[in-house]
């Protein structure tokens, strides 16, 4: 009988003797077949690790990178002066609803002009608007912030081209250029203030909705759209609407003085919105013309230059991804940036 035959009919399983070892509960490593295959699935098994190491630091790597471009980038994004020789003109948007943490917000218009007066090259400061309006307390602060420049610089004059549209808010801040212009076909004035609601008392009447208002002050539920109005409250309200409204005819009187037509003002700050040509003749515009035209005929400069301040690229991104935890970063961004500052 051979060898084999001998292990076989021995073991009764008819398999090679190192197997047979195995089923009678030896250890596979004791064989070198074992030892081997070991060794050799470790080694695959450290590769793995290192390939997943370095795809990491790698991943990382360009992660960091393309931040870091974006970085760089952003001061130029930020209402820094832009890299400019010789003389041009200097724009500054007023675009869009006028409100905070809008593009067309306070911060950012002042950013560009406070950029733009700086720069002595700048033969002038053109404000190019095309808003509907937004908030009185950020135009405010835009028109005072324009008139303190003009007082600086005295040298450096303003000039507001409205495009498509400059209404109520939007012309509250073109009072305090020097010049006015617009289209003939563009919408501008609406100098007067409004507030608006709903009242949903009766509705919920007829559903059967019971309102439950706690409050701590006589007042604190002033002009709740779930409770019958209160007339002291409508007529408080409309006090504060007057207030703003003349905070609004007397910025326009001192910024455009006798410009304005005498026998037109109940018309003129009756919040009704003219096309240019009736603006010009009303003595809300002083012409009309392209930010093209105001920089060659009465600026004589045909070089311009945008100092508006834009959304950061951060900005731009995670607006676009609508992430909160983009935005969070973009918080931490900005503050490093003004840290290094």
């Amino acid at each position: 009988m051979s060898e084999w035959d001998r292990n076989s009919s021995a073991s009764g399983w008819g398999v090679p003797p190192a197997k047979a070892e195995n089923v009678g509960g030896s250890a596979p490593g004791d064989t070198r077949e074992w030892k081997l295959i070991e060794k050799l699935l470790m080694s695959m098994q450290g590769e793995q690790r290192k390939t997943r190491r370095w795809g990491i630091f790698f991943k990382s790597l360009t992660f960091l990178y393309l931040f870091g471009i974006l970085y760089l980038a952003t001061a130029s994004f930020n209402g820094a002066a832009p890299e400019v020789m010789g003389d041009h003109v200097a724009v500054v948007d007023v675009y869009g609803v006028i409100a905070d943490e809008e593009e067309a917000s306070a911060e950012n218009i002042i950013d560009g002009l406070r950029a733009a007066f700086e720069n002595e090259e700048a033969r002038a400061v053109v404000l190019r608007i095309n808003s509907p309006g937004g908030s009185p307390v950020q135009s405010d602060f835009v028109f005072m912030e324009i008139m303190r420049l003009r007082e600086k610089h005295p040298d450096t004059p303003v000039y507001a081209v409205i495009g498509d549209i400059g209404a109520s808010g939007a012309y509250y801040i073109a009072a305090a250029a020097d010049e006015i212009y617009a289209s003939r076909a563009s919408l501008v004035g609406s100098i007067g203030v409004v507030a608006g609601g709903f009242g949903f008392v009766d509705a919920m009447e007829k559903l059967g909705v019971e309102r439950r208002l706690y409050t701590a002050g006589e007042h604190k539920g002033f002009l709740d759209p779930f409770s019958p109005e209160q007339p002291e409250e409508v007529k408080f309200w409309n006090e504060v609407l007057d207030n703003t409204h003349a905070l609004f005819i007397e910025r326009v009187r001192q910024g455009r003085g006798d410009k304005l037509a005498a026998d037109a003002s109940n018309e003129l700050f009756s919040g009704l919105i003219w096309t240019g040509d009736q603006a010009k003749n009303l003595g809300l515009i002083d012409g009309f013309g392209s930010v093209d035209s105001v920089a060659r005929d009465i600026v004589g400069v045909d070089e311009k230059v945008d100092y508006s301040r834009r959304p950061s690229p951060y900005e731009e991104l995670f607006s676009r991804l609508g992430a909160s935890a983009g935005e969070a970063m973009v918080r931490t961004m900005e503050q490093s940036r003004l840290e290094l500052r």
